[in-house]
């Protein structure tokens, strides 16, 4: 069967957020437990809930009111810390001295300034002091201001950090953002935010044909289309993380039946298309697993795609609560 190999991400996916309800209860929205529970799945380890919990809690108790990881932010932050290093504790303070460099850069303060500082600190090299990185990143995030200036917001920040490790000239490199945003909208995509994010993610494949990864994003956007009932522009970066396969298509129906199965499950239902971004990233990681040993140089980029595909998450979770408080003030 195509769709065993997934079967223990899908059941460790499903306990993760169990442990997480059962623990927060209504302390945080289950999009986020959602997320949290994904990222241990993505990393492929398995959750501790005890020492999760007081990873969260240290978080908590070290930082001002006014910051958001003194509220749900703070366990999106615990997961990466832990799933990325044993001495999280000790690294979560090399995160906010990360943090308050990039605010003295001129990036604003906010959630999506923490995640920049998470990709920073996951991806450069150990001891490194992460200035040129920094320099660079804000200099890419100035020129895609300076081209889609009503698009581009603070959520694009990790997308700025990401691009900035990717060996090429950054003008260059925004010119090809602005060619895939250009000639996708001309082929059925919306224009906005999500198209936005999607030509970033394409970018970080630089060194693939542009013509390659438009016709796979055209392609896999058709067949997703005819295939499920509801595609929406959220959707969007998943197709971007498609196109990394030379034939994305052939993933289409594992993906479809994949999001089914979490769309069955009693706890998911009401979350049909965080299942099928969540899928997407099982698939790709699974993916990634398989190409480590022949292809180590691959997964650079993957983990680059997979932080990329969830800053995105992050930025629709965000923008999801933000109505939803809008509409609760106002009702």
């Amino acid at each position: 069967m195509l769709l065993d190999p997934f079967q223990p991400k899908m059941e460790q996916y499903i306990d993760g957020y169990k442990q997480l309800k059962k623990e927060l209860k209504w302390r945080v929205s289950d999009r986020n437990l959602m997320m949290v529970s994904s990222i241990y799945v993505v990393h492929n380890k398995r959750l501790n809930i005890s020492h999760f919990i007081k990873l969260s809690d240290y978080i908590k108790n070290q930082v001002n009111m006014l910051s958001t990881l003194k509220s749900y932010q703070r366990f999106t932050i615990a997961a990466l810390l832990d799933v990325h290093f044993d001495n999280a504790e000790e690294k979560f303070h090399e995160f906010i001295n990360l943090y308050d460099e990039l605010i003295q850069r001129g990036f604003s303060r906010g959630a999506f300034t923490y995640l920049a500082a998470m990709v920073l600190l996951t991806n450069d090299p150990d001891k490194s002091d992460h200035k040129v990185s920094i320099e660079r990143a804000l200099s890419i995030y100035k020129v895609m201001k300076a081209q889609h200036y009503f698009l581009t917001s603070t959520t694009d920040y990790p997308l700025a950090v990401l691009l900035a490790r990717v060996d090429a000239n950054f003008e260059k490199l925004l010119e090809l953002t602005k060619l895939y945003y250009d000639r996708l909208s001309k082929n059925g995509f919306s224009k906005g935010n999500e198209l936005q994010f999607l030509s970033h993610i394409l970018s970080l494949q630089h060194g693939i044909d542009p013509n390659i990864l438009i016709t796979r994003s055209v392609t896999i956007f058709e067949t997703l289309k005819r295939r499920r009932k509801r595609l929406k522009p959220i959707h969007y970066p998943e197709i971007g993380l498609l196109t990394f396969f030379d034939d994305g298509v052939n993933e289409i129906e594992i993906v479809l039946q994949l999001e089914k199965d979490l769309n069955k499950e009693k706890v998911f239902k009401w979350y049909k298309d965080m299942n099928f971004m969540m899928v997407v990233n099982f698939l790709m990681t699974d993916k990634m697993e398989e190409s480590m040993v022949l292809e180590t140089g691959i997964f650079t980029t993957f983990e680059a795609l997979i932080q990329a595909q969830q800053a995105a998450m992050v930025a629709a979770i965000s923008n999801i609560t933000v109505t939803s408080n809008s509409t609760n003030t106002n009702s």
